[in-house]
């Protein structure tokens, strides 16, 4: 049995209204579909760096 998100939201006591639960069901679409896209990507030919540098945003 799959539970739909306004169970789980109720679940925690919380009560969204109409308009806030229909935005966080589409929100959780797109999550849905990136995480589709991700399952078929070749991680091999994903070319990402991250790199953090402490202090700020620096530009340069």
């Amino acid at each position: 049995m799959t539970l739909s998100i306004k169970d789980v939201l109720a679940a925690k006591g919380l009560h969204p209204d109409a308009d806030e639960l229909a935005r966080i069901e589409s929100t959780w679409a797109e999550f849905a579909g990136l995480r589709r896209d991700l399952e078929t990507i070749d991680t091999a030919d994903a070319d990402i760096a991250l790199r953090n540098i402490p202090g700020g945003d620096h530009h340069g």
